[in-house]
């Protein structure tokens, strides 16, 4: 019996002395510390929540988003996507990020007048007359203007997202000129801007969250809405109203939104492969949101909605009932902001009459 426990011990005896060896040569083995990649040994994990579905130029985004921090970080930083509002809805989304309740969000700009007025500029009507426009403005000093002055409130702007040109749908007849609109009720994001436009319009205002407006529709609560192609037939707003205007009159854009405190938290290796993720994706989905709302409009033409598009003389006159809100918002948006933005839509415009 002596002779078998004295054997088993001898075995872990032996066991024991080479796995210490085992251990002590890959230790010496192993590479120098790089404090770049601190914080990279055990996996982390973000969390993205936005109100849309995956099927859209922002849910799509935010899908490519996460497979690039993944594949850039050889599986290290996982980004946990939450679409149509699973998380939090577009009300309730800015002031979780500020909270640490959720990490990085990606907000209409609309949402984020609350927090500086600056962000109105985005909402005036025929802001961007075309896709060059969006780019030069958004990449370039007015762009970065309003993403820091998110500074101090615990969030950092990451990027502009776009997601085109809105359009109306209603179901109280064609909408031509500015007048087909007034006494209508319609269903708008959360911002004094938009509200002061369709003020302008003798329309009834009605700022709801982006989830809602489906019910809102049904119920007969709103008459119409104004939203991209996208969102229009990925949410099947066409199934509920019987006139589609291809007007262009307003920008949607996200801001992509991390909360500053977690940001602050990362390693330089985390900050520059997200940095890194962030301008790709920008990059992807400025080109696939034309894609995508170009594709779903030839959709939802085989639909049963009534469609019309602006002419020129059309839009000339919306454009001239609307401008006057230029002047009248500049002080709370910002006297300097206005005048940019006259610059850059001017320019343009001139560049598209001479074309």
């Amino acid at each position: 019996m002596k002779t078998k426990y004295s054997i088993i011990l001898l075995t872990v005896i032996i066991a024991g002395a080479f796995l210490f060896s085992f251990k002590q040569y890959f230790q010496q083995e192993a590479l120098p510390y790089d404090d770049d990649q601190e914080g990279l040994n055990e996996q982390i994990v973000f969390t993205f929540s936005h109100v849309v579905a995956k099927n859209t130029p922002k849910g799509l985004a935010a899908d490519k988003f996460a497979e690039l921090v993944y594949e850039k970080s050889d599986g290290n930083i996982k980004i946990v996507v939450f679409p149509n509002g699973s998380l939090y809805s577009d009300i309730e989304e800015i002031s979780a990020l500020q909270e640490g309740h959720v990490d990085i969000i990606a907000p209409s700009t609309s949402k984020l007048w609350m927090i500086s007025p600056a962000w109105g500029v985005l909402d005036l009507p025929y802001i961007f007359p075309s896709y060059e426009a969006i780019e030069e403005g958004l990449d370039g000093p007015i762009g970065q203007s309003l993403l820091d002055s998110l500074k101090g409130s615990n969030m950092r702007g990451l990027a502009h997202w776009s997601n085109g040109f809105k359009q109306f749908t209603t179901n109280k007849g064609p909408i031509i000129y500015p007048e087909d609109a007034a006494r209508q009720t319609f269903r708008i994001m959360q911002s004094d801007v938009l509200a002061a436009q369709f003020d302008y319009l003798d329309v009834h205002s009605v700022k709801e969250s982006f989830n809602s407006t489906y019910d809102l529709l049904d119920s007969g609560k709103v008459d119409g809405e104004e939203n991209t192609i996208s969102n229009i037939y990925s949410k099947k707003f066409y199934n509920l109203q019987t006139h589609l205007t291809i007007s262009n009159h307003g920008y949607l854009g996200y801001a992509v939104i991390m909360n500053d405190k977690v940001w602050n938290e990362q390693s330089a290796e985390t900050k520059r492969i997200l940095t890194e993720a962030m301008e790709e994706t920008t990059r992807w989905n400025r080109k696939h949101a034309i894609e995508m709302n170009e594709e779903q409009y030839e959709l939802i033409k085989d639909t049963n909605i009534q469609i019309h598009e602006l002419t020129d003389v059309e839009k000339q006159a919306w454009m001239e009932k609307l401008d006057p809100i230029y002047d009248d918002l500049a002080p709370q948006i910002g006297e300097k902001l206005i005048s940019d933005i006259k610059e850059l839509k001017q320019r343009y415009e001139l560049e598209n009459t001479v074309d």
